[in-house]
């Protein structure tokens, strides 16, 4: 059988993980942000007994690579020579879209233009003229809506005619002025640079305008050293015959790139046409609303307190239908077992250790997490986090951090192991660093349960029908407390260990969508919740098993876990807490959820993980122990700024691959929340609070 390789290219939210998922069935995800595609992905479909396999490269504004996004998609585009190139653009911004079009058709001609959201134009009143832009370009063009599946069968049989018919495509070359067409010809003509099987004109093109990472590709593949001396030499004539500075490779881009945009321009003045006068007018009044100096903030906060408002209510019963559903299980094994004859100590061991540990994380993770996750990815499918980053932008950029960390720390509020990873959006190696090293000072949905059980206990109780509302207020104010420490953390960091200047970054609005409300959910459930349940129930299962040692090992009249609390009491009393919700802390590394199921068991001497009947009779059962709303407090600044879990640890080794920086990610935020807590205790009690 035939096979072909397909390369899907693009600008970034033009829907191009859409079409992918479309063509293979795959349900890879997408999302409606910047940079949301971070790393190739492959997938296969199968036409007129042809296969085809496709590689989904990063989204990139350009061949100039100035991203690792772009520089992974640039050297695919080059050196791999996929066998038909899809270019996927967005009918509602076609003329920026063509900028890329045209310098990948500098490289190729086997390419075939998707123009996707071709509904979305014409419900904007924009009109594209397929047949012209196929004739101006002299390329095939499909018009598609890959979220509803129109137009992907033409692009289908166009992508058959271009690789398996072998069709003929008439793209002429961008034409740049007399004097960098002069250089480019004798740069072409060389015979290595015609030995590297590259477009010899785009090559010239891109060694003439001083693209350093192009070098470095090059030189990998071998063979090019003695050529970089050659390739200067000719740049300095031509920057002199243009009466340009030796210096200004910046200016000789510039012109380069004005070629592109000018033709770019032409052809989409020839092939759209605008209905409406109203164009883009609501996204416009939509974003002075969202983006506005004065309305921006309180809006995303006002957002924020009702996605916990939403949240923490809907939460409440799906737990308790799950730990009542658990709890028949738990009872039906614990017999099961006993009539099998287990032996005692594994019977408890697997039942009271190891099921209840994934039981409890379960039901208390599970519920949050699946009502989270679908709410922050309508947000994200409507639009709207790049608003976020936008309006935070400015206050990262002068902490020394990077602008697209606002768009990590909100999957950090989902699962910090997610945001860790989310950071690879990051261009800067030392952007990326501060943004994965700070990422856990927000509160994942492993710490949701215990900050919200204490906020109700001790400082809502008394506020009867409002008392979800004062949840939510009191929880928004502790994301944005742990937001004022990631700006300051990264402050510190960008001028101790990680010293350098903010670097700027194209930071896309792309238009307002409508959500597809039954993918969004089928989305977040599959592709994040559960996900994220799996890998928090792997480190739970042997946490359970671990806990279990230490409740029923002794050592004279008290457990080991007594034991170990006791000798840290008096440090813990330091931070405003006791040794029990220490050691629960430390206890807890493979997930946060059984922090406090820890501090119950430890309080009633139960040697096993235990539930709570009532927040009331928890609640008592803190206050019998000596809590106080002070402790309380200290016990939520902790869980907001403490070590990372075990699957974040994870993590970050894998995207920093040092055990230096994963060492640092869980250091700092230590150090953070004890300094904090130690101060807030001392405070506390020199007011004699």
């Amino acid at each position: 059988m035939d096979s072909y390789t397909i390369c899907l290219a693009g600008n970034p939210n033009v829907g191009k993980s859409t079409v992918f998922n479309a063509l293979t069935g795959m349900h890879q995800h997408t999302g409606n942000w910047t940079g949301k595609t971070v790393a190739s992905a492959k997938g296969d479909f199968y036409f007129n007994d042809v296969h085809f396999t496709i590689v989904d490269i990063p989204g990139m504004y350009s061949l100039f690579s100035s991203s690792t996004d772009e520089r992974v998609a640039r050297d695919y585009i080059i050196f791999e020579k996929p066998d038909c190139i899809v270019v996927v653009a967005d009918a509602t911004c076609l003329e920026r879209n063509l900028n890329l079009v045209l310098q990948i058709l500098e490289v190729t001609d086997r390419v075939v233009l998707c123009i996707n959201l071709m509904d979305e134009a014409k419900r904007k009143g924009l009109e594209v003229d397929i047949d012209e832009l196929s004739l101006q370009l002299g390329i095939p063009v499909v018009a598609t809506s890959a979220r509803s599946g129109k137009g992907l069968d033409a692009l289908i049989k166009c992508i058959y005619s271009m690789t398996v018919e072998n069709k003929k495509t008439y793209f002429s070359p961008t034409k740049y002025n007399e004097k960098i067409e002069k250089t480019i010809g004798t740069l072409s003509d060389n015979n290595l640079l015609l030995s590297a099987n590259i477009n010899a004109r785009w090559l010239s093109l891109r060694l003439l305008d001083g693209d350093d990472s192009l070098y470095h590709a090059l030189k990998e593949k071998g063979g090019f050293d003695a050529y970089c001396e050659q390739i200067d030499n000719a740049k300095k004539s031509t920057l002199e015959l243009c009466g340009l500075n030796a210096q200004s490779n910046e200016a000789l881009r510039d012109m380069i790139a004005y070629g592109i945009i000018k033709r770019a321009e032409n052809i989409y003045k020839l092939c759209t046409h605008v209905n409406s006068s109203n164009y883009n007018a609501l996204d416009r009044k939509l974003d002075k609303i969202f983006t506005s100096r004065l309305t921006g903030i309180p809006i995303m906060l006002l957002l924020l307190c009702i996605l916990f408002w939403i949240t923490i209510v809907g939460a409440n019963y799906p737990s308790q239908w799950l730990s009542c559903l658990f709890n028949t299980i738990e009872k039906g094994l614990f017999d099961g077992l006993s009539a099998l004859g287990t032996p005692t100590w594994l019977r408890d061991c697997l039942v009271c250790g190891v099921f209840r540990t994934l039981a409890w994380v379960t039901a208390v993770m599970l519920p949050p997490m699946a009502i989270f996750f679908p709410l922050f990815t309508l947000l994200e499918d409507l639009g709207y986090l790049p608003r976020v980053a936008f309006n935070l932008d400015k206050y990262f950029k002068k902490s020394g951090a990077h602008g697209k960390q606002a768009l990590t720390i909100c999957m950090g509020l989902g699962c910090n192991a997610c945001g860790v990873t989310g950071c690879r959006i990051i261009e800067s190696p030392r952007e990326r660093l501060i943004a994965i090293i700070t990422n856990c000072f927000m509160p994942c949905n492993g710490r949701f349960p215990t900050i919200i059980a204490l906020i109700t206990i001790f400082f809502a109780s008394t506020a009867g029908f409002f008392s979800s509302l004062i949840q939510a207020l009191f929880l928004g104010g502790l994301i944005l407390l742990g937001v004022a420490v990631t700006l300051g953390i990264s402050r510190i960091l960008s001028k101790t260990l990680l010293k350098g200047e903010s670097s700027s970054f194209v930071l896309e609005l792309p238009p307002y969508r409508i959500p597809q409300f039954g993918k969004v959910v089928v989305r977040s459930v599959f592709d994040r919740t559960l996900f994220v349940l799996g890998r928090a129930a792997a480190v739970a299962a042997p946490a359970g098993l671990i806990i279990w040692i230490f409740s029923n090992i002794y050592v004279g009249d008290c457990s080991l876990l007594i034991f170990c609390a006791d000798a840290i009491d008096p440090f813990a009393r330091l931070l405003g807490m006791d040794g029990v919700i220490l050691l629960a802390f430390i206890l807890g590394l493979p997930a946060n959820e059984i922090v406090l199921p820890i501090i119950i068991m430890a309080y009633l001497g139960t040697g096993s993980l235990t539930n709570y009947d009532s927040l009331s009779s928890l609640g008592t059962l803190l206050t019998d122990n000596g809590w106080t709303w002070v402790t309380a407090l200290c016990v939520m600044l902790f869980s907001l700024m403490h070590f990372p879990c075990a699957t974040t640890c994870r993590t970050i080794y894998k995207e920093t691959q040092s055990k230096k920086w994963t060492a640092l990610a869980v250091i700092i935020p230590t150090i953070t929340g004890m300094v904090i807590c130690f101060t807030v205790n001392l405070f506390c009690v020199l007011l004699d609070f």
